[in-house]
């Protein structure tokens, strides 16, 4: 018996039998109702791959719980079925079961499309669109929840005829009415629907009557439902209200999907959080129920996963981001390709588009979210039509990607860099506190390459212009990154900082630097940290350097330290994790120059100049690509001395990993290929 065969076996929900217990759970894609093509060719990708039953994101009922400008699924009427059943057969096609996650999200619905009335179990502030809308719910009255409850029932049945085997009743991550009526904080009511925990729970035990009642014969019923919203004795707890509410609709649904509130912990990153991390929160929930159970928590690891059946936490293995990065997951788990696995690495960038309404992606694959508009498979890749001797140079993220995806297409390629190391920055930003994860980005594409008899790789080895063209190399990707700058100059300043010179100002490089050598530059005493990056990299080296004794003050012209995480759900942990580290953070405030012993900051709102001590400065602004390389051989392609030459990834524009790697898997595709300049290179919907 394979070790992992308990991973194969069939789990019956209720009248259905999903294939495996593999599942992947519902999230967010940015796809939904407008990309309803993209939306089924990326699922459908996934139920190939071997995920056993595959869901919707969630999918509003009715207008009056519209959550624009997220593009998630709508089911308002039946001129959505037909979208939602391109999903169902893509789906079917691979033997898999389709789950959709009905939902009404009352008090998070700003309603910004439909402009209807927002209503919630109180009156009270809308906590969707921008967290501080300024706008208020209107307190359900009676009629209104036969209404939702009417409409969530003609919802599941417009699911079942679209093809869905599972319809869902959803009551997690606070995005959604069900939940919203059991939580106090949010339910003030005294009514029937208010009160003690029987009444806080009455909607969500007649919508899942309602729903069994419309569709049980045919659909199963799953119910997703948040045990632990982390938030003490003000919320849900596991060992509280959460397990008495599980107690209390035990065997009612067909399904338990359970997990943490809200969306943040959930969907934690893996700075913050190990694999794993909500079996502590979820593990009762299967001594109160005969019905399966799924949860999620990171799993990439088999083992963890088959732990996790065996000690009777989990029925079925829950995953959303796991999926996103290896759709194909079952598949090299029951092939014994453990060493294939895509592994998450849990930085949210999958997260990160979906509050923006745009297409999801992924710093592991850059085929997610590509599958229909630009045919990309996350396995297979079209031969070259005519295989080439290939130099790329430069083997962080993007030269990795390409030399991989090149190598797999038939092409013989040469993989060099400068550093004794390959991975670039990846292998350098891996060294900072929790990024370890970050690692899977080189160490999954290292294994795949040596796999590949076409591709050879040659470390520590700088490339002059005059190397290149000694080599007899003819077609070039130059790949070789970009660093950090040295004059302060970024988005918000404009010119270099006055006093940048100072042998005591630092870059991130300079301190990568010396945590691969050991040797510590920055001297002891108080560091000024100028952030406007605005990711995660400020943030981090004020982590560092805390932890390492020095008093940091961090500025940062953003209204918030490390602004752009908040697509990540991280920032509120960063900015916890600093202030408890003792980091003084300022911000909406620029660097206006550097003294002896002090910097000047100024205000970005009125202008308002202050001096601040410092011993160093570390300067977080724009990054330089680096293209001397590129510029030399250009004239050498003029010359005719070079056939192809092509400039990816931070060398070409700095930005994140997954746009690297995004980068050099797009240059190994069309390689070759007739590409015209002028032509939109991928299809639209709409």
């Amino acid at each position: 018996m394979n070790d992992y065969d308990v991973l194969f076996e069939p789990v019956r929900i209720g009248p259905k039998i999903a294939p495996n217990r593999f599942y992947q759970v519902p999230h967010c894609n940015g796809l939904g109702y407008l990309r309803p093509r993209s939306h089924a060719a990326m699922r459908g990708v996934k139920a190939e791959g071997g995920w056993g039953v595959v869901c919707t994101e969630e999918v509003e009922i009715h207008p009056s719980g519209d959550i624009a400008p997220c593009i998630e699924g709508r089911i308002w009427d039946d001129r959505d079925v037909e979208g939602h059943r391109l999903m169902t057969q893509a789906v079917h096609a691979h033997g898999a079961l389709a789950g959709i996650e009905l939902t009404h999200a009352g008090l998070d619905a700003a309603n910004q499309f439909s402009h209807l009335t927002p209503i919630g179990p109180s009156s009270q502030g809308v906590l969707g669109g921008t967290g501080f809308e300024p706008a208020q719910t209107r307190a359900m009255t009676r009629r209104d929840f036969a209404d939702v409850r009417r409409w969530h029932r003609k919802a599941a049945l417009r699911a079942r005829d679209a093809g869905f085997d599972i319809v869902y009743c959803y009551a997690a991550h606070g995005l959604t009415l069900p939940m919203q009526l059991l939580s106090r904080r949010h339910n003030d009511r005294t009514d029937e629907y208010g009160g003690s925990l029987v009444n806080r729970v009455r909607f969500l035990r007649e919508i899942i009557e309602d729903t069994l009642d419309a569709v049980g014969d045919d659909c199963a019923v799953a119910v997703r439902l948040a045990v632990d919203e982390l938030l003490g004795p003000d919320g849900i707890t596991h060992d509280g209200e959460g397990a008495e509410i599980v107690a209390m609709l035990a065997e009612l649904p067909d399904l338990w999907d359970v997990n943490i509130s809200d969306w943040s912990n959930d969907s934690a990153t893996s700075r913050f959080t190990p694999e794993g991390h909500q079996e502590q929160y979820i593990a009762f929930v299967k001594s109160l129920t005969s019905k399966p159970v799924v949860g999620v928590g990171r799993y990439t690891s088999p083992d963890a996963m088959v732990s996790a059946v065996r000690r009777g936490v989990l029925d079925l293995i829950g995953a959303a981001r796991p999926s996103i990065a290896d759709p194909f997951l079952p598949d090299k788990i029951r092939q014994g390709r453990l060493g294939a696995i895509r592994e998450c690495i849990g930085c949210n960038i999958c997260v990160a588009t979906d509050p923006r309404g745009l297409p999801i992606r992924c710093t592991q694959n850059p085929t997610m979210g590509e599958e229909w508009r630009r045919g990309w498979h996350p396995e297979r890749i079209a031969p070259a039509s005519k295989p080439a001797d290939v130099m790329v140079i430069g083997a962080g993220p993007a030269g990795l990607e390409a030399a991989r995806a090149l190598g797999q297409r038939g092409h013989r390629v040469q993989l060099l860099d400068a550093r004794p190391e390959v991975g670039g920055r990846v292998t350098r930003e891996a060294l900072l506190p929790g990024l370890g994860p970050w690692r899977r980005v080189v160490e999954w594409r290292r294994g795949e390459i040596a796999e590949l008899p076409g591709v050879e790789v040659f470390p520590a080895s700088p490339m002059t212009a005059q190397d290149v063209l000694d080599s007899g190399a003819r077609q070039v990707v130059v790949a070789t990154g970009a660093t950090w700058r040295r004059d302060g100059r970024g988005r918000s300043n404009g010119f270099a900082v006055a006093g940048h010179e100072h042998s005591d100002v630092f870059t991130p490089d300079d301190v990568l630097d010396d945590l691969e050598s050991g040797q510590w530059r920055i001297p002891p005493g108080r560091v000024v940290i100028y952030d406007d990056d605005h990711y995660v990299m400020g943030g981090l080296l004020a982590e560092l350097l805390a932890a390492r004794g020095h008093e940091v003050e961090l500025l940062t012209p953003a209204p918030l330290v490390s602004h752009w995480t908040q697509y990540t759900l991280e920032q509120e942990r960063i900015e916890h994790r600093l202030r408890s580290l003792g980091v003084q953070i300022h911000t909406r405030t620029t660097l206006r120059s550097i003294g002896a012993d002090h910097v000047v900051a100024e205000a970005v709102i009125g202008g308002r100049t202050s001096e601040l001590p410092r011993r160093s400065v570390v300067l977080v602004t724009d990054r330089l690509p680096r293209t001397d390389l590129h510029e030399e051989l250009v004239g050498a392609l003029a010359a005719g001395a070079l056939d192809s030459l092509h400039l990816i990834g931070d060398a070409d524009a700095p930005g994140l990993i997954a746009q690297a790697v995004f980068a050099g898997h797009r240059a190994a595709r069309q390689f070759g290929e007739s590409v015209d300049p002028d032509a939109v290179e991928f299809l639209r919907e709409g």
